[in-house]
């Protein structure tokens, strides 16, 4: 597969270790019992974060990619498919959280994520390709940056 000459692939690997922590962090202030189940749905969440981003920052060759028409309202746009895959992924990440069980069976109702840290991860991605240009320079340039 030929890579295009716009195509972002390098910067998904920084964001997402850094987005996938702070899910990591929110994840672990939001536990009411013991055990590494955290740890796990943390883990989780570092592919969809992936793809998102791969989705955001590349959002042209997405669209064309999947031969998405401009005739849609909203969803033709390229914001647009950038806000459905963070609404997409917010309630991905929260089901996957509900889903996991505690430690013991301490919490059954799962690890009850709260739906703020799902926000915050989701507006991460979205916001993504306005956030790189401003961190680009301070990364390395295997890490896709310009340092």
């Amino acid at each position: 597969m030929v890579v295009e000459e716009g195509l972002l692939i390098l910067p998904i690997v920084p964001l997402t270790l850094v987005i996938g922590l702070y899910e990591l962090f929110a994840i672990h202030a939001d536990m009411s019992f013991r055990g590494s189940h955290w740890f796990g749905h943390g883990l989780g969440t570092l592919i969809p974060i992936a793809i998102g981003l791969f989705i955001t920052l590349n959002t042209e060759y997405f669209i064309q990619m999947m031969n998405i028409t401009y005739e849609f309202p909203l969803i033709g746009t390229i914001w647009g498919i950038r806000v459905l895959t963070g609404i997409i992924l917010n309630f991905k990440i929260h089901a996957q959280s509900s889903l996991a069980r505690g430690g013991g069976g301490i919490a059954a109702r799962g690890l009850a994520e709260h739906w703020t840290h799902t926000l915050i991860v989701s507006i991460l991605i979205v916001l993504a390709p306005l956030i790189w240009p401003l961190v680009a320079g301070y990364l390395p340039f295997y890490l896709g940056g310009s340092a």
